[in-house]
């Protein structure tokens, strides 16, 4: 049977730049499974997958040109139903046999085989393999309608519908063409290279000649990855020819290599008077309004030059450069004017106007907003110390928003924070106020970094807490995968400022001061419109007061949202806990007695993993188990505390004096956060645990006697289980987690 490599290319329009890679890979995905399932090539095999602005393509090798036959079992019907009483074919079976086209002496070939309760005839046929000439139309078809193009167009008078207009199709199983045709293009052996660089059309005679005879004779790089990496190359030499290092662009260099087929670097450059302009401007205006590269000088600046890729490759560039740079002069032009404008008006002087920017419609405008977060970052900072920390939180959160009313901010809404920085020096306020209205954000996004200052993190723990309990208030919670609030993002936000942080704050503390400072000013509008926190104050006196214009305000349900926020915080941090490689079992054993000190759970994590690793880990957190299992079937205890004179067997007075040796020392260890230390000392007690369940009736028919060897297992179970409940690492038979040492840490 023939096997050859498949190409399949569709030449088109330009395509979306920023969605290209994903359409080229699951182009590619997609038709490799439709060949797969049909038994024209091995699910396993390797393809390659190519894209530029203008085409989709796929090389798959070991692609064969018809399927091998297989064969089936189709089941005909019961064996009851099939045959009468003499063994002879029914009616019934005389007639399924005659729509199948199967003859009726094909029944003494017919196995039996037991399908339920009873037995049914089952008839083995050959099915022929799928050939590639019928099916690869369809596979190709199919593939397109499953590409990630929300917004579809037609063109000419045709009724086809695709990302952009179709232009080309080209099907080649080796040396030979593929009949067929998708989106009203007919296969043909022929493709087109550059737009410009290029003409008329290029003859490709083999699949494997594809990327070679495009490069050469279309000046298309046709890999994806072996265009970035050309390009990547080209901005480092280049910049390295000027001295100069390339402000770091990921994103923008994945969208520059969607944007050109034939990439060619050139050198720009703009008035070195434009660098007055904070640099943050200059380098997202370039690089988002433009697709330019941003270059630094030895100190991080920003220079007066930026590169320029191109897709076209002329002898005498001076048009291409001019041109891009009276463009850019003109984006600069207007950066530097937005800012000359922004610092006429001191940041103070915003304030008032906040209160007419709406937040949320059942959360009030950004003034109140404003006026939540500043509550509860003076709340934070006077449990943290109070004083001057608490005037210097109080201004910078007073002044965090007000950035979003300057016309800087109002064009490009990403600085955020970093033009309320700049804005603030120029209004003269000290650098840590300055720095805490850029740092409030952070952290933004995974593996950002923290504010700089604590007067920054109670800043920022303030507004995400704030977004929190606000939303969390009104029922706006994520769901699935819908998070439109960023919800999720904000929680790990409080988390790293309360474990890395240095906020020195327990979490239900945290949600207590920002759940207060949402239920004194809340309001939920069942018409439309906004009303100011004064009048929405002036009408709490009742349970529930309507307001003008449809509003009616309703008091928050506190505890309510307090148990929603922390749930959805704990389980964040768990989430996050066994991302960085901690096994479920670790995580659960901490977090679910629900530290509410945030920094200590690391090292309870750290001292739960030595634990794990001493020879009486196991027998005690079985122990542990068996324990929290008697106590929870007793209820609530009789005695407070074990009373020695009570005892009666050897093991109760040797596992009294044994966890009384001990707990001086684990309270110790504890109370100085060597959780380490605390849970060793645990391991003396395993000779005695043991001996007491060994020897020891606990559910004795003596009332009295039963209630004291219950509080003796209280107290233990209470000192066992202050670091971690340490019956979540009772594991059963070989279902241990795998060594710590041997993870990744994400």
């Amino acid at each position: 049977m023939t096997s050859a490599s498949l190409l399949i290319e569709l030449l088109t329009e330009e395509l979306p730049p920023k969605a290209l890679p994903k359409l080229g890979e699951t182009f590619a995905r997609q038709i490799h499974a439709g060949l797969a399932e049909r038994g024209l090539v091995s699910a396993d095999a390797a393809h390659e997958w190519f894209a530029t602005p203008r085409r989709l393509a796929i090389l798959a090798p070991g692609v064969r040109a018809a399927a091998p036959e297989t064969t089936a079992f189709e089941k005909i019907m019961p064996v009851s139903v099939a045959l009468d009483a003499d063994g002879q074919p029914t009616p019934a079976l005389r007639k399924k046999l005659a729509a199948r086209g199967i003859p009726l002496d094909a029944v003494a070939s017919f196995e039996k085989r037991l399908d339920g309760k009873s037995e049914s005839f089952f008839h083995k046929a050959v099915v022929p393999g799928a050939k590639l000439d019928e099916v690869l139309s369809g596979i190709v078809a199919q593939a397109l309608k499953k590409l990630p193009t929300p917004k579809l167009m037609r063109w000419g008078d045709s009724d086809h519908q695709f990302a952009r207009p179709a232009h080309g199709l080209m099907m080649l199983h080796g040396e030979r063409v593929v009949p067929g045709e998708v989106l009203g293009l007919a296969s043909r052996k022929v493709t087109r290279g550059h737009r410009f660089l290029s003409s008329g059309e290029i003859a490709i005679d083999r699949a494997e000649e594809y990327a070679g005879r495009l490069e050469r004779q279309g000046r298309v790089i046709a890999r994806f990855a072996d265009r970035r990496a050309a390009i990547a190359e080209a901005l480092e030499l280049k910049a390295g020819e000027l001295n100069a290092v390339i402000h770091p662009a990921e994103a923008l260099l994945d969208e520059v290599t969607a944007l050109v087929e034939w990439p060619v670097v050139y050198v720009g450059e703009f008035e070195a008077e434009y660098l007055a302009v904070p640099q943050e401007c200059l380098i997202l205006t370039m690089q988002q309004h433009q697709k330019y590269f941003p270059l630094l000088d030895a100190g991080k600046k920003l220079i007066h030059r930026f590169l320029i890729v191109s897709n076209m490759q002329v002898e005498d560039p001076r048009h291409i450069v001019g041109g891009n740079a009276r463009v850019v002069r003109a984006r600069l032009a207007d950066a530097r004017f937005f800012y000359d404008q922004d610092r006429k008006r001191t940041l103070e002087s915003r304030i008032p106007a906040l209160a007419k920017v709406v937040y949320h419609n059942r959360l009030g405008s950004q003034g109140e907003r404003g006026e939540r977060v500043m509550g509860i970052a003076r709340a934070i900072a006077e449990r943290l110390g109070g004083g001057e920390l608490t005037r210097q939180v109080e201004q910078a959160a007073r002044l965090a928003k007000t950035d979003l009313l300057t016309d800087m901010v109002g064009e490009f809404p990403e600085l955020q924070g970093t033009m309320g920085r700049y804005y603030a020096l120029n209004d003269g306020l000290p650098p840590i106020i300055a720095d805490a209205i850029e740092d409030h954000y952070k952290p933004r996004f995974a593996g950002d970094a923290l504010p700089r200052s604590e007067v920054g993190k109670i800043a920022a723990l303030a507004d995400k807490l704030e977004m929190l309990a606000g939303m969390f208030s009104i029922g706006q919670t994520p769901t699935g995968d819908k998070d439109p609030f960023a919800l999720r993002r904000h929680a790990l936000g409080v988390i790293r400022l309360l474990t890395e942080g240095g906020v020195d704050l327990p979490l239900n503390e945290a949600l207590a001061m920002s759940i207060d400072c949402i239920g004194k000013d809340r309001y939920i509008a069942l018409g439309s419109g906004v009303k100011n926190a004064a009048e929405n104050r002036a009408a709490s006196a009742s349970q529930s007061s309507t307001l003008a214009h449809g509003v009616v305000r309703q008091p928050v349900n506190e505890e309510e949202t307090f148990k929603q926020l922390d749930n959805f915080i704990f389980d964040r941090y768990a989430v996050n806990l066994r991302e960085q490689g901690y096994t479920a079992q670790e995580v659960d054993s901490v977090l679910s007695l629900r530290p509410q000190l945030l920094s200590d759970i690391p090292r309870r994590l750290a001292a739960v993993r030595v634990f794990a690793k001493l020879p009486e880990a196991d027998a005690l957190a079985a122990a542990n188990k068996r324990v929290g299992n008697l106590l929870r079937k007793a209820g609530e205890l009789k005695n407070d505390a074990p009373v020695p004179a009570l005892f009666r067997e050897p093991a109760e007075h040797a596992l009294f004096a044994a966890l009384e040796r001990v707990r001086p020392q684990a309270d110790a260890a504890f109370e100085a956060g060597e959780h380490t230390g605390s849970l060793k000392t645990l391991a003396a007690l395993r000779a005695p645990v043991d001996d007491f369940f060994d020897k020891v009736m606990v559910n004795a028919e003596d009332i009295d006697l039963r209630a004291n060897r219950l509080a003796l297992l209280a107290r233990l179970h209470a000192e066992m289980n202050r670091v971690a409940d340490l019956s979540k690492l009772a594991y059963l038979g070989d279902a241990r987690p795998p060594d710590p040492s041997t993870l990744r840490i994400l």
